[in-house]
C-alpha cells in the first residue's frame, strides 16, 4: 500500500515560510457526491484514517530540497528561512515522499499577503457555514446525512466575505490574506476546501485542530479544549504584525472570550470583531465582552444578519 500525501495551504512573511501537510498509511476517497448513508459512510471514513509517524519528506523550494520526517501523527511542519525575495500573494511550493524506488510529488500553495491593509481572521462553523453546533444531535446529523452540495451559508456571508478580501485593493489581482481557523480536525479539511469553493468564499488559509484517528473520535469532533484556536491565532498576529485585523466568530461556542483575549493583547492591530448571534437572543456574557472591546476602541458588531454585518463594515469605513 502507497503512502498518501496531503498538502495544506501555507503562508510566509518577508523572512519565513511555513508549509504543512500529512502523509498517510491508509485513507478514503471522500465522495462529495453521496448521498444519505453512503454520505455517512464518507464522512466516518474520514476519522478511520492510519497516519505514517518518523516519514521522510522534503520540500523543494528554490534552489532547496529541505528534509524532515513526519511527527507521531504522521503530521509535517517546514518553518524555513527565506533567503531571497519572494512575490506577493499566492505561489506554489512542493513536497515529495519517497515509497521505494518511486518518488510521490504534490503541489501546494501559500500565500505571501501584499503589504499593509487587512488581514481576515473567520471561525468556520456558524460562523459562514450553518451547522448547527449548539445542538449536538442536528450537528452530527447534517455532517453524516447532509453532502457538501447540500450544505448551507447563511445569507449575504459571501458577499461580506469578498468585499472584505477586497478592502482597499485597487488591483483585481491582490486580495487581503484570509485565515479560516477552526475547531474541527484536519479530517475535514478537504469537505471545508470543497465547500468554500462552492460558495465562491475567498482562499484561505485554513488552520484546523490535531487530525483524528478513530471513529470514536468522530463523535468529539470540534469539541474539547478551544485554545488551539486562541494559539493559530496569537501565532499569525504575531507573524504579521504590520496588518491591521478583523475577526468573525459566533456565540455558539467561545469565540467571543477568545477574541478579547486577543484584542487584550494586541491593542493597536484588531480592526474590528464581528460575533454572529446563532440563537433566538443575543448573550448577555458576548454583549458585556463587545461592550469592552469598544471600550478597548475596537470596532464590534453583534448580528444576527450578514446584512447587518455589511452594512457595519461600510459605516466604518472597511469596505
Amino acid at each position: 500500500m502507497k503512502p498518501i500525501l496531503q498538502l495544506y495551504r501555507g503562508y510566509a512573511n518577508e523572512e519565513e515560510l511555513i508549509v504543512m501537510g500529512h502523509v498517510f498509511k491508509r485513507t478514503y476517497d471522500y465522495d462529495f457526491q453521496k448521498k444519505n448513508f453512503k454520505n455517512a459512510t464518507s464522512i466516518i471514513n474520514q476519522f478511520r484514517i492510519k497516519t505514517l509517524e518518523n516519514f521522510d519528506i522534503y520540500l523543494k523550494f528554490g534552489n532547496q530540497e529541505i528534509h524532515t520526517k513526519t511527527l507521531d501523527d504522521g503530521y509535517f511542519k517546514f518553518c524555513i528561512p527565506l533567503e531571497q525575495e519572494t512575490h506577493f500573494g499566492w505561489m506554489e511550493y512542493e513536497v515529495s515522499i519517497k515509497d521505494g524506488d518511486k518518488t510521490i510529488t504534490e503541489k501546494g500553495s501559500f500565500i505571501r499577503p501584499h503589504k499593509g491593509k487587512l488581514g481576515i481572521i473567520s471561525d468556520i462553523d456558524d460562523t459562514f457555514l450553518i451547522s448547527h453546533t449548539q445542538n449536538f444531535f442536528k450537528k452530527i446529523y447534517i455532517l453524516l446525512f447532509k453532502n457538501v452540495n447540500d450544505r448551507k451559508v447563511f445569507t449575504d456571508v459571501v458577499p461580506h466575505y469578498q468585499a472584505l478580501s477586497s478592502a482597499g485593493r485597487h488591483n483585481k489581482e491582490e486580495e487581503n490574506a484570509f485565515f479560516y481557523v477552526s475547531s474541527s480536525e484536519w479530517n475535514l479539511y478537504r469537505f471545508i476546501v470543497k465547500f468554500t469553493k462552492i460558495h465562491h468564499l475567498p482562499r484561505a488559509v485554513i488552520l484546523l485542530k490535531d487530525i483524528k484517528r478513530g471513529i470514536t473520535d468522530f463523535f468529539m469532533s470540534g469539541r474539547g479544549n478551544h485554545d488551539h484556536k486562541f494559539d493559530k491565532i496569537k501565532h499569525v498576529l504575531e507573524f504579521y504584525p504590520n496588518l491591521k485585523y478583523v475577526l468573525l466568530g459566533d456565540d455558539s461556542q467561545h469565540d467571543p472570550v477568545l477574541y478579547e483575549r486577543i484584542c487584550k493583547i494586541f491593542p493597536v492591530t484588531v480592526k474590528a470583531v464581528y460575533i454572529r448571534q446563532t440563537g433566538n437572543h443575543q448573550k448577555e456574557a458576548t454583549k458585556k465582552i463587545m461592550k469592552n472591546l469598544e471600550n478597548l476602541e475596537v470596532s464590534v458588531c453583534y448580528y444576527k444578519h450578514s446584512s447587518e454585518a455589511i452594512m457595519h463594515s461600510k459605516s466604518i469605513g472597511l469596505i
